[in-house]
């Protein structure tokens, strides 16, 4: 039994690792899609109802973005965030931003932007990926309380899944084991049955092993 539980917990350190590297490039084509998704009708009701100055400014957020440079991509966004903050472009600015620093482990101020998104965006999905991305950015510093309270927040069914899946990471991270299994359970059921993220959450809960 002792060499089983072993092998168990090799299964299971050997996921973590490979979620620390590949969660949050995962999370992040979340964040594309979602922003993807509602920023060619921001784009022309802002166009409509906003000055021409932030269409401008997110414009020029975008060639920074592409640009690569992390102090002018954070200069960008702010100058949206800052001038044009109740726009739908704001809140877009800040999540890619966030996103960038992330990868740069320019964690905290990640977390601000992540934290600026929840508190300002007029649009429900922007909030559920920023508290998807602050969780799993809490959860990398090993503040589990803090990311486990922000995976409580109510949310669209059509998150259920991405939800559920983190906060398994999380009490799969305490030792939790039991209580993960029916995270990832749940994640499962909620997973679209085509889709290729079901596999992984699959491999989690075979990672774990039977409840004993």
């Amino acid at each position: 039994m002792a060499a089983l539980d072993l092998q168990e917990q090799e299964q299971i350190d050997a996921l973590k690792a490979w979620w620390k590297e590949n969660g949050n490039m995962l999370l992040g084509a979340l964040l594309v899609v979602v922003v993807a998704a509602g920023g060619w009708r921001g784009w022309q009701y802002y166009r409509h109802q906003q000055s021409s100055e932030a269409a401008t400014l997110y414009a020029g957020f975008s060639r920074q973005l592409e640009g690569g440079k992390v102090k002018q991509i954070n200069d960008a966004a702010a100058a949206v965030m800052e001038r044009y903050a109740s726009s739908g472009y704001a809140p877009r600015a800040a999540l890619m931003a966030a996103q960038v620093n992330e990868q740069s482990d320019e964690l905290a101020r990640a977390k601000t932007q992540l934290h600026w998104v929840i508190d300002h965006a007029e649009e429900a999905g922007l909030k559920d990926v920023a508290r998807l991305r602050l969780a799993a950015v809490l959860l990398d510093e090993k503040k589990y309380d803090d990311a486990l309270q922000l995976l409580e927040a109510g949310h669209p069914a059509s998150f259920d899944g991405l939800y559920a899946d983190l906060k398994g990471d999380v009490l799969s991270a305490q030792g939790k084991n039991e209580e993960a299994r029916s995270a990832y359970r749940l994640a499962y059921e909620k997973t679209a049955a085509n889709s290729s993220y079901r596999s992984l959450i699959e491999m989690k809960l075979d990672a774990l092993g039977e409840a004993k």
